[in-house]
C-alpha cells in the first residue's frame, strides 16, 4: 500500500504591508537622519550676509562648506533642533539644549588650514561670559587665513606680512580711498556701474569710497575726479578698537604688529605684555581661572611664570578690508571654532536686481578662491 503525504508549509508571522502612512513616515526619517549626517559631518550650506569679502565673495552668495576638509568637529551641544541656527525669533529663543556639553573633539580631515584659504568659523568674540553661548551656538563668520599657527603677523601700511615675508593679496581685494573732486556732483549710476560703495562725504569734494580694483582706473578718468589716494592709517596711531586693545600696543587696523600666533605645545614667558596679548586665549579658549596679583600671575590658584598652549589659533581677515571686522579687531581664531573649508558656490542673489536680474548666474557652481 502506498501512502501519500502532503506537507504544507505554515509561515509564522507572516510579514505584514507597511501602511502608506508608516512608509512615508520612514522615508521622512530616513531622509533626516540622511541629511543630518552629510550636514555634521560632510558639507553645509552658508550664505554670505555682509560685504566683508567682497569682491571675492558678494553678499548673497550662497556656498557649500566642506567640514571633511579639516575635520569634522563633533557637537558641543548635541541636543539641538537640527538646521536651525542656534537662536529663533526676535526674543532669541534656543534651539539647543546646553544641559549636556561634550568636549573638544575633531575627526581627522584630508587637509590643514592653509595660508589664503577661506575659511567659516564660530566668532570668537562670543566667547565673553556675556554671551553665555557655547562653541557651536556662536555666530558663523567667513574670512581669509592669514597667518597659521607659529607664525610672525605684521601690517605694514596695509599689506600683511607673515615671517618677514609680505602676502599674496587675493585677486579681489578692496580697501578705501579718498577721493577728491572738482566740486562738481558725481553721477550716482557711476557708483552702480562701476560697484563702488560711498562711505562718507568728509566736505563739497572729498569723500572716502571703497573702489575694486578693477574699476580704478575707469573711476580716475572720470573728469570731475582730481586725486584718488588709498586710506591708511599711519604706524604709531592708538586705535581702541584694535586688538588687544591697549595704548602700550600702538597698533591700527593698517600698521600692526608684530604678533606671534600661538601653536598648540608653545611655550611664552608671562609677564605685563605677554598677558595683554595672550590673556584672552589662556583664559577664555582654554578654560583656565587667571588672575594678576601684584607682579605675580596665578593660573588655575596656581603661580605661574609661563605657559604652554593646549591648542592652535589662526589668523583671520575679510579682502574688503576696510569693511571687515576681523582678526584685527578681535584677535585670534581658536581651532575648536573653525568648522570648515568654503568649496563652492552654489547660488548668487542680488537683492538689489530686478525681478527676473536677481540671479547672478555667473557665479552658479562656481569654486571659491
Amino acid at each position: 500500500m502506498n501512502w501519500k503525504l502532503h506537507f504544507t508549509r505554515k509561515i509564522a508571522n507572516p510579514k505584514k504591508k507597511k501602511s502608506k502612512t508608516r512608509e512615508w513616515v520612514d522615508a521622512i526619517l530616513f531622509a533626516l537622519i540622511a541629511s543630518t549626517i552629510i550636514r555634521g559631518l560632510l558639507f553645509s550650506a552658508y550664505a554670505i550676509p555682509s560685504g566683508s569679502m567682497e569682491g571675492s565673495l558678494l553678499t548673497g552668495d550662497y556656498l557649500f562648506v566642506s567640514k571633511i576638509s579639516y575635520g569634522p568637529r563633533m557637537p558641543f551641544t548635541p541636543v539641538s533642533i537640527p538646521f536651525l541656527e542656534s537662536t529663533v525669533t526676535k526674543y532669541n529663543i534656543k534651539t539647543y539644549w546646553d544641559g549636556i556639553k561634550l568636549p573638544y573633539y575633531r575627526l581627522p580631515g584630508l587637509t590643514e588650514i592653509k595660508k589664503g584659504d577661506i575659511v567659516v568659523f564660530n566668532k570668537p568674540e562670543e566667547a565673553d561670559p556675556s554671551y553665555d553661548r557655547p562653541v557651536d551656538a556662536r555666530t558663523n563668520l567667513i574670512k581669509r587665513c592669514q597667518a597659521t599657527p607659529g607664525d610672525k603677523l605684521e601690517i605694514k601700511n596695509a599689506q600683511v606680512y607673515v615671517n618677514g615675508k609680505p602676502n599674496a593679496n587675493a585677486e579681489k581685494q578692496q580697501t578705501s580711498y579718498t577721493v577728491i573732486t572738482d566740486g562738481n556732483a558725481l553721477n550716482p549710476q557711476i557708483f552702480q556701474d562701476l560697484n563702488i560703495e560711498p562711505l562718507y562725504q568728509k566736505d563739497n569734494n572729498t569723500y572716502e569710497m571703497i573702489i575694486p580694483k578693477a574699476s580704478l582706473a575707469t573711476f580716475k578718468g572720470y573728469s570731475n575726479i582730481k586725486s584718488v589716494t588709498p586710506v591708511v592709517a599711519p604706524a604709531g596711531s592708538f586705535d581702541a578698537a584694535v586688538f588687544p586693545h591697549n595704548e602700550k600696543f600702538k597698533w591700527n587696523q593698517d600698521n600692526f604688529g608684530p604678533l606671534v600666533i600661538p601653536e598648540r605645545g608653545m611655550t611664552i614667558p608671562l609677564n605685563d605684555s605677554t598677558m595683554i596679548l595672550y590673556r584672552r586665549a589662556i583664559e577664555l579658549y582654554e578654560n583656565n581661572k587667571v588672575e594678576q596679583r601684584g607682579k605675580d600671575i596665578i593660573i588655575n590658584g596656581k603661580k605661574a611664570d609661563s605657559y604652554t598652549f593646549k591648542m592652535n589659533y589662526y589668523w583671520m581677515m575679510g579682502d574688503n578690508r576696510h569693511n571687515s571686522l576681523d582678526s584685527r579687531f578681535w584677535g585670534y581664531v581658536p581651532e575648536d571654532h573653525v568648522v570648515g573649508k568654503a568649496m563652492i558656490t552654489w547660488m548668487s542673489i542680488d537683492s538689489t536686481g530686478t525681478f527676473l536680474g536677481k540671479i547672478r548666474w555667473n557665479r552658479i557652481f562656481r569654486t571659491i578662491k
